[in-house]
């Protein structure tokens, strides 16, 4: 299963609130290509804290 489609149309970034990028290979993820950060999908919840998220 992934996220919901209804959800990720109303998913932003939670720090500049822009638009999120869903990656679902190799593993599912949220990526904010402005901040340069990814946010994990886990148990299709996004995990949506800036502190957590992993800078690439």
């Amino acid at each position: 299963m992934t996220v919901a489609q209804d959800l990720l149309d109303i998913l932003v970034c939670p720090k500049c609130k822009g638009q999120l990028e869903h990656r679902t290979e190799p593993k599912e993820e949220l990526v904010c290509n402005a901040c340069r950060l990814i946010f994990s999908v886990d148990d299709d919840i996004p995990i949506m804290l800036i502190d957590g998220a992993t800078p690439f």
